[in-house]
């Protein structure tokens, strides 16, 4: 079964907007990472970062197989993930 669009689909096929790169942003402007990297960027497994992308909270591409992750959503997550301790 093959399926065209561009959207993130989860088991239950319902998305969650998800920050996406500046409109004035070329796509040739956009780098992206292997799910290897992020985890890597992140110091977490790639099975957390699976996690982000099938919950929405990651913004992915799906290329074949594989997803591809805007560099700048991953900055954007991390800085929005910041908490103050004390």
């Amino acid at each position: 079964m093959s399926t065209s669009g561009s959207g993130q689909h989860g088991q239950t096929g319902q998305t969650r907007p998800a920050p996406a790169p500046p409109a004035d942003a070329g796509l040739g402007e956009v780098r992206f990472l292997t799910v290897a990297e992020v985890a890597a960027l992140m110091r977490v497994s790639k099975m957390t970062v699976y996690r982000l992308v099938h919950g929405g909270d990651l913004p992915a591409v799906r290329v074949g197989r594989s997803f591809r992750v805007p560099e700048q959503a991953v900055h954007h997550y991390l800085r929005a993930s910041f908490i103050e301790a004390g």
